[in-house]
């Protein structure tokens, strides 16, 4: 890595490659890539060496010396072992959908109306996370309940390293709170779930015109005149596996079907994804990162204004900061979580 990051950094340097943009902007991104491994490496490196000459001084005949030595190695031996750590985790497989954009979907699950409230507030927490990264989010189908909640919510989420950050909000997230219809001030529980879904590239999944079939119908809800009026929204069916998406967020045909396509090709890469995971291991916990939307992941306890990831096992006090999409310490802290299990299934292997 050290070789390839040195023969890269020459290339950014030559008059040749600095004249070919592309070619530039490749060996720009392969270089910040590999830069933060081998500039630990080379600080382990360093410290090695270090160590190693404050050995051979601990013989020295001069007692000052010898004493400096000592001291030194007390120093240097505590952070070539979290040098060392860390440059195990930088050399951990990278997960090849980190930089993807990602489509997310909401819907609400147990609790009834009170699960649609949840889920418009679950979507305005990722929508302002998003707005603090500086993300593009995008709304592609929504449907709404009687309360003026959700009872599920499509969008795609456009931004460097978005599925990165938001893997790990795959699952159940529960929320408890007395709801504004309850009359005796007791506590409910209710549950919505949320997918993160890498989105897949034409690369990725091909989409065989002959196993998708092509409903179009009129769109619902706000819109103007053309609502009830024109065949624009587009409902996609794939014919092998069942899977079934609607858009009708634009007044476009064309427009929704190709956004009903990206949420299609990427339920079906999880689909494909899903099925290599099960190959490699038997039980689903011992995937990587798992995200199984079986599992309650999160906790929103209302009343004790405290937020729980049960994974993490991280709880905050601080429930109105989270629903402003403040985020970052869950995130954070869910990926030292799987990347711990990772580092220790891979030093057992």
């Amino acid at each position: 890595m050290e070789a390839q990051y040195d023969e890269l950094t020459a290339q950014l340097g030559s008059p040749e490659v600095i004249a070919d943009n592309a070619r530039f902007q490749k060996a720009a991104r392969a270089h910040a890539e590999l830069s933060e491994t081998v500039e630990e490496f080379r600080r382990y490196r360093q410290m090695e060496q270090d160590a190693a000459e404050a050995r051979q001084m601990q013989n020295d005949a001069d007692t000052d010396v010898r004493q400096f030595a000592t001291d030194e190695l007390a120093r240097l031996q505590p952070e070539l072992a979290a040098t060392e750590a860390r440059l195990r985790q930088l050399l951990l497989p990278k997960d090849p959908n980190d930089e993807k954009n990602v489509v997310l979907e909401i819907r609400a699950g147990t609790g009834g109306d009170e699960a649609t409230l949840f889920v418009a507030e679950m979507f305005r927490m990722y929508s302002r996370f998003a707005e603090q990264q500086r993300w593009r989010l995008e709304v592609l189908s929504s449907s709404e309940s009687g309360v003026h909640g959700l009872k599920e919510v499509v969008a795609i989420i456009e931004g460097r390293g978005a599925y990165s950050q938001l893997k790990y909000e795959s699952g159940v997230h529960r929320v408890q709170r007395v709801p504004a219809t309850e009359q005796q001030g007791r506590v409910h529980t209710s549950a919505v779930t949320v997918a993160v879904l890498p989105e897949a590239e034409e690369v990725d999944i091909h989409l065989d015109p002959k196993d998708v079939r092509v409903d179009t119908f009129c769109s619902s809800g706000p819109g103007g005149q053309s609502v009830n009026t024109t065949y624009s929204a587009v409902r996609l069916t794939h014919l092998p596996t069942g899977l079934i998406v609607s858009c009708q967020d634009e007044k476009s045909q064309i427009k929704n079907r190709a956004k009903a396509e990206r949420v299609l090709r990427s339920r079906l890469l999880e689909i494909e994804t899903e099925k290599q995971h099960q190959a490699i291991a038997a039980e689903r916990k011992q995937q990587v990162g798992s995200g199984d939307r079986s599992e309650k992941i999160r906790t929103y306890n209302f009343p004790q204004n405290r937020v729980t990831d049960h994974r993490a096992g991280l709880s905050l006090h601080q429930l109105g900061d989270v629903m402003d999409g403040r985020l970052q310490p869950f995130i954070e802290a869910l990926t030292a979580h799987f990347q711990a299990e990772r580092l220790q299934k891979e030093t057992a292997a």
